[in-house]
């Protein structure tokens, strides 16, 4: 065969065939369409922990790095109300919450572990009413929530209640 023979047997590629070529170009490269958000590239997650101290008279969210060492974001229900009576209402505890969570998005936070406390020792071991409400506006804050624990501190042996020998005199 002589090379025009050969030029005149080749034939030119099939139509799939270009498009399959023109399409794997195409996906080399990141190209979005312009409704399509953004992805954000996400690093290392960085933990921390929310520590709850829930009393029948306040609630107190106090934010810091896994060891607890480092405080990230610190803010109770009394700075967010007017009234004495409502620093432990669950309204408050939220407000509190909220603070911690602006505060803690900004130092770059994206989980964090919750540990709750209620007064414990002769006090009262259940937790305050602003200690659910706390917790579900840390939920809602976006971050991925770790471990539940209760660390609310009770005696093995029982300390001394107040009041003296005889108990409080009516």
């Amino acid at each position: 065969m002589s090379e025009t023979e050969a030029k005149i047997e080749e034939k030119p590629a099939p139509v799939e065939e270009i498009q399959a070529e023109s399409v794997a170009e195409e996906t080399k490269y990141d190209v979005k369409a312009k409704g399509e958000p953004e992805t954000k590239k996400e690093g290392p997650a960085k933990w921390g922990i929310a520590h709850i101290y829930s009393s029948y008279n306040n609630t107190i969210i106090h934010m810091t790095d896994l060891t607890g060492a480092e405080t990230v974001a610190l803010s109770s229900g009394g700075v967010h109300v007017n009234a004495d009576r409502y620093e432990s209402s669950p309204f408050a505890a939220m407000k509190a919450a909220n603070t911690v969570i602006e505060s803690a998005k900004t130092k770059g936070f994206t989980g964090f572990h919750i540990r709750v406390r209620a007064v414990g020792g002769v006090g009262s071991r259940v937790p305050g009413p602003g200690a659910q409400a706390a917790i579900r506006a840390l939920a809602r804050g976006g971050f991925k929530i770790g471990r539940i624990d209760d660390v609310t501190p009770i005696p093995h042996d029982t300390t001394r209640k107040k009041g003296g020998k005889r108990g409080r005199r009516v």
